[in-house]
């Protein structure tokens, strides 16, 4: 949470470059064909590193060398049997609890610890990993950039997770206008062509097959995923809204019957010996992973928000949701039209308050109010900036932190009457932040995933001792059993401590 960074990946020397090519002929390492291509392969390298820091800069990676060891391990013996073995390949867990993988140009490829927490087993990794391996060795990155040029839409130079993404920098205010249930600015995404996503989930099937493990096991890959996208579905009923608009590793994926049956059939297509799916070796590899939000990143407990390394917490309103973004923090009413937006001030903006207004608000007037906020100091200011479409009206209140961070508080809404009516629950909000209190500190403890047999009372025995909201249906969900069934007695299962 409140990284101010604008996710680049793609940077405007590439974009002038691409926009000026004409795209020479290069043989396609799956295919053996020639086709035409704006990126060489130098340039998928090239851009792909640079790519690959700015990844690292936005979600972090798991401070744990034994889980990064153990992925790259993995995943180097997935892509030693590719296309394109030679790459020299890059394998991360990233610090997040999306569900999601993806890959950049040049054999750069991510897992969140999100996505290894609903998966079962060493083989059903191997399987998301192949998949973007596929994306890679049969260079869908650059075929996308080809066909954006040629169709007249620019160019876009990093492939995440089956899509495409450039981060745009749009406000808070502005988001919320268009879409509340996404807080982070973030910009477009399009998805690849379905013939890209069969086509990688045909050469992950097959670099499973190749190093021995169970080619279906992506087809197990994509119905645990589903169950994930149902439970989100059933909360969101069961709280009466509409259910999400997935960001997870599916959402750009089609994942009709159709596209089930399909990769069923592909992996039909190699017999081998594949009795061992790596679940001991997985769950031990898994075993102390953050479960959701990462100390780090800040950790949702009800209705409140603590980040203890920044020392501060704040309290959303009876009915309103925390949204917990890279970027910034939200905190959205019930009617999911308002929002207090938190985010930190860069660094780079200055120390004290007079100064980040001036060098990031940049307003062409206003007035300052000097208040405290439980303690600690806080400027309010009220007035406007001028803009391409008009005066914009600036509402901003900042408050230095107990460890010197100034922290911008923004309410915003999609409308001036759904501001107007949010306004008591913004204020009580706003006036929630503080220092962090010792009741605050006992209560900021992050979860982490463990194993444990399966006790005779099953889920729901291990639910009575489970932190987790909805413990019963979570503790299903990432052992595979949402939709029915339960193991045998004393398997190891995922708990959540």
């Amino acid at each position: 949470m409140m990284k101010i960074l604008t996710p680049r990946l793609g940077s405007p020397l590439l974009l002038a470059a691409l926009l000026g090519a004409c795209g020479s002929p290069i043989v396609n390492p799956v295919s053996g064909q020639a086709e035409r291509s704006v990126m060489s392969e130098q340039m998928e390298l090239t851009e792909g590193a640079k790519a690959h820091q700015d990844v690292l800069q936005e979600y972090g990676v798991v401070k744990d060398a034994r889980l990064q060891a153990y992925v790259n391990n993995l995943g180097q013996r997935l892509a030693k049997q590719s296309h394109r073995g030679q790459l020299q390949w890059h394998f991360t867990v990233l610090d997040s609890p999306e569900v999601n993988a993806f890959a950049l140009p040049g054999g750069y490829v991510y897992v969140t610890r999100g996505i290894m927490a609903y998966l079962q087993n060493e083989a059903e990794l191997a399987g998301v990993v192949g998949h973007e391996i596929g994306h890679v060795t049969a260079r869908h990155g650059a075929q996308r950039a080809t066909r954006q040029q040629d169709a007249g839409l620019g160019v876009l130079a990093a492939s995440v997770l089956g899509v495409v993404l450039e981060s745009q920098g749009v406000s808070g205010a502005g988001r919320l206008a268009s879409d509340l249930s996404q807080t982070v600015a973030s910009g477009y995404i399009a998805s690849y062509s379905r013939d890209q996503e069969l086509q990688a989930d045909s050469l992950g099937a097959e670099y499973l097959a190749r190093t021995d493990y169970d080619p279906r096991n992506m087809v197990n890959v994509i119905n645990s995923l589903k169950s994930q996208e149902r439970f989100a579905a059933d909360q969101a009923r069961a709280e009466g809204r509409a259910a999400p608009t997935s960001g997870s590793w599916l959402s750009s994926h089609p994942s009709n019957d159709q596209r089930l049956q399909q990769i069923s059939q592909q992996a039909a297509q190699f017999k081998g010996n594949y009795a061992d799916d790596g679940r001991a070796r997985y769950l031990q590899a898994i075993a102390g992973m953050a479960y959701g939000e990462s100390a780090d990143q800040g950790l949702t407990r009800g209705q409140n928000f603590y980040h203890a390394d920044m020392g501060i917490a704040i309290t959303a309103p009876a009915g309103w949701k925390i949204q917990n973004e890279a970027s910034q923090l939200a905190l959205v009413n019930a009617a999911r039209d308002a929002a207090l937006m938190i985010q930190v001030a860069p660094a780079k903006a200055g120390s004290s308050h007079d100064e980040v207004i001036r060098n990031l608000l940049k307003p062409s007037q206003g007035r300052t109010e000097r208040l405290t906020l439980n303690g600690l100091q806080a400027t309010r200011f009220v007035g406007s900036r001028a803009s391409k479409q008009g005066d914009q009206a600036i509402d901003a209140t900042l408050v230095t932190g107990p460890r010197g961070t100034v922290f911008v508080m923004v309410p915003a809404g999609k409308n001036a009457t759904a501001l107007q009516q949010a306004r008591a629950g913004l204020a009580q909000a706003q006036g929630s932040f503080r220092a962090m209190t010792a009741q605050d500190r006992a209560a900021a403890r992050p979860w982490t995933l463990r194993t444990t047999p399966f006790p005779n009372g099953g889920f729901a025995q291990l639910a009575r001792s489970s932190p987790l909201p909805q413990a019963e249906a979570q503790l299903r969900l990432i052992n595979g059993f949402y939709a029915g069934g339960e193991p045998r007695v004393g398997q190891v299962v995922k708990v959540v401590e």
